[in-house]
Formats: structure tokens, C-alpha cells, sequence
């Protein structure tokens, strides 16, 4: 077993022994791997990673033991499709020494089917919870390894973006500028993952798809694009006007960058998530645009794209050393124009270093 997974398998035990949890179930997925730095193929075959107070074993697909077995040296209960998984896995609770666990961690991504074979093979008073007090926690904290992951993405991400600035025109359709993205992305050894680009009218809609809409001199155009190398995603979002700004636009950007840096300034160690949210959003609605900020201020980042901790108005989160989130507020207004300014970053302890180095200075493409 690498270091690395003995050290993370390590303090998941530390974490459960605290929380006086008996088992952690995972399915194939990201937690998986994080934990060990790979997954069996995902199927409608139950595939579960127990880990037990002192002990972890596979509850394992017979199709698919041989080909995981390249990857871990992990204990494998194998079952056949003609058996089926129910004697395999009472074998794996017994093994991992969780058959009367008290306290069960799930997956929360496992399929629903998987869940409950898993229940139904626990004592009715089992308790259960998802992952966010124990592999979820620690999840959020990255290390040196996870951290030189994401810069190097970042890096690559902010190439992608200058090259949609060197190529965007009158003329072209959003889809062709995306596709201008995706080429960068793939040059540098990336897989594409996502590819808003919203011109006009459509940057009012914060998810918008790159559509056949041509872009035209006078356009604002939003670009928030992200791929994914070695593991780990990228994720940026920056303007470009075309020629000439639509009116209003430079007050708004300024009001969208002041709400950027104000959720810089708010994120610390210590500081609930809710917090930086606030404080990106008061900036915005007292200069009158708050019902145009339709979305939360961010979202953690790592093996996913999408993870805890959420920088949301809600959100009670403590934000910890070593987390890293978006934070991207925007203004939406419909019809218009949108704009959103995104960046990645890392807290530390005095705070917050984003990981990208390009300015969030509006782009102005030739006419």
C-alpha cells in the first residue's frame, strides 16, 4: 500500500474513532479515490470499499477483481453473477469487523441499490450518516500533492482563456469560440470539461450552453470554462466585450470585481462560509443589483469539480487551513448582459492565494 494511502486510511480511522463510527462504505467514486488513488470500473454490480475499525476489505464483482487487483492489495470478497453479492459481503463485514458496526458512513453518491443491500445486512439499529464529519472533512483539506494538482490545471485554464482572447471576433458563434477552448485544453494534455461561453443576452443566464449565436461588436461575453489533467479540474471565468462595451457595463464590472475582493478579504481561517458569502453579496446589493445575484458565491474544489465546503448564504462551515474553493459572484441582467468573475483559491493561513495568475481585467476584442 502507497504512503500516501496508509497515511490517508490513517486519519479516516483517527476521524471515525472520534465519531465513534464502526464502518465507512464506498462505492466507486471520487471518495474512493481519494482514499486509495483509483476505482473499479462503476456498474450496477455492488462494488464496496469497507473500511473497519482497524481493517478494510472489497465486497468485489468477480468481472472486475482481476483488473482492480493491478491497482490495490486490498483484501477482496468476490462474488459471481450467479451467486450474487448477499454471502460475499456478510463475509466482508465480518472480515473488517464491522458486523454490528453501531455507526455506519455511506457514500452518499453510492447507487441507492448498493445502499441498501449494505442496510439490509446491518442490525436494524444501526445508525447512520453520510461523510461529511469524517472522509468528507478530510477531504477538504488539501495537501502539498493535491495543491501542485490544482495550480498546475489553473495554469492550464488560464492559457485556455488567453487563447479564446486572441481568437474572439464579430462574427464567430459562441460555439466556435468553445471549440477554440476545448483545442487549448486538449494541446496541453487536458480533457475538455465544460465550456460556457454567453454572449449578450445570454451571459444573463449563469449555465448558459455555447449556442449558434453569433457574436457581434458591442457584445459582453462571459467565458467560464474548466478541464481536467492528472486527476484534477480546472475552473476560471472572465469577460470579454467586443470593440465597444454595452452601456453600463464598466460600473457593473467594478461592482462585481469590489464583491471579489471583498470575499478575499472575508475568507479566514475560522470564518463560517456564510461569511465570505455575505460579504461578497452586501457589496452587491447595496449598490442595487441583489436580486441579480442569483447563485451562491462558491464551491469547494479537488478530485471534483463540485465539493464541499459550499461558500453559500447558509452555509455553517468553518473554514480550515488548506481548502480550497470558487469564488465567483455576478450580476445577471436579463436581456443585457452577465457578468461573473471566478477564481479558484487556496486558504492559507492569512488568507486566501488564488491559483490563477490572470488579472480579472475585462478582455476588449478588435471589432
Amino acid at each position: 500500500m502507497k504512503e500516501l494511502t496508509k497515511s490517508r486510511f490513517a486519519a479516516l480511522r483517527r476521524t471515525m474513532a472520534e465519531s465513534n463510527v464502526g464502518l465507512v462504505a464506498l462505492a466507486p467514486g471520487s471518495h474512493m479515490d481519494w482514499l486509495i488513488g483509483y476505482h473499479p470500473h462503476p456498474d450496477e454490480r455492488p462494488c464496496l470499499l469497507l473500511i473497519g475499525p482497524e481493517k478494510e476489505a472489497f465486497l468485489m464483482p468477480a468481472l472486475n477483481a482481476e483488473g482492480t487487483r493491478e491497482h490495490t492489495d486490498i483484501a477482496f470478497h468476490n462474488w459471481a453473477d450467479d451467486v450474487g453479492p448477499s454471502d460475499a459481503l456478510t463475509a466482508a463485514l465480518a472480515d473488517v469487523g464491522a458486523a454490528k458496526p453501531g455507526r455506519v458512513v455511506l457514500d452518499e453518491t453510492m447507487r441507492a441499490d448498493f445502499a441498501l443491500l449494505l442496510i439490509d445486512a446491518l442490525p436494524a439499529d444501526t445508525a447512520r450518516e453520510f461523510t461529511p464529519a469524517t472522509l468528507g472533512a478530510l477531504r477538504m483539506r488539501k495537501d502539498k500533492s493535491e495543491y501542485a494538482l490544482l495550480k498546475m490545471n489553473a495554469g492550464i485554464a488560464d492559457r485556455a482563456m488567453q487563447a479564446a482572447f486572441s481568437k474572439i471576433r464579430p462574427g464567430m458563434t459562441e460555439k466556435e469560440l468553445a471549440a477554440e477552448i476545448r483545442g487549448h485544453f486538449a494541446s496541453e494534455g487536458a480533457a475538455p470539461a465544460f465550456w460556457i461561453v454567453g454572449a449578450g443576452g445570454n451571459g444573463a443566464f449563469p449555465h448558459h450552453s455555447a449556442s449558434e449565436r453569433v457574436i457581434e461588436e458591442g457584445d459582453a461575453v462571459v467565458i467560464d470554462i474548466g478541464g481536467r489533467k492528472q486527476g484534477f479540474p480546472s475552473d476560471i471565468t472572465r469577460m470579454a466585450i467586443v470593440g465597444r462595451a454595452p452601456e453600463g457595463y464598466g460600473q457593473i464590472h467594478t461592482i462585481v470585481e469590489r464583491a471579489v475582493q471583498a470575499a478575499l478579504k472575508a475568507a479566514r481561517p475560522g470564518v463560517l462560509a456564510k461569511e465570505v458569502d455575505a460579504a461578497a453579496r452586501k457589496v452587491i446589493s447595496d449598490a442595487g443589483y441583489g436580486e441579480y445575484f442569483v447563485h451562491r458565491t462558491g464551491h469547494g474544489m479537488g478530485i471534483d469539480g463540485h465539493e464541499p465546503p459550499y461558500i453559500t448564504a447558509t452555509s455553517e462551515t468553518v473554514l480550515e487551513e488548506g481548502m480550497v474553493f470558487s469564488i465567483e459572484p455576478g450580476i445577471y441582467l436579463p436581456g443585457r448582459f452577465g457578468i461573473r468573475l471566478e477564481d479558484i483559491v487556496i486558504l492559507r493561513e492569512d488568507g486566501p492565494e488564488v491559483l490563477s495568475s490572470l488579472p480579472r481585467d475585462v478582455h476588449v476584442a478588435k471589432a
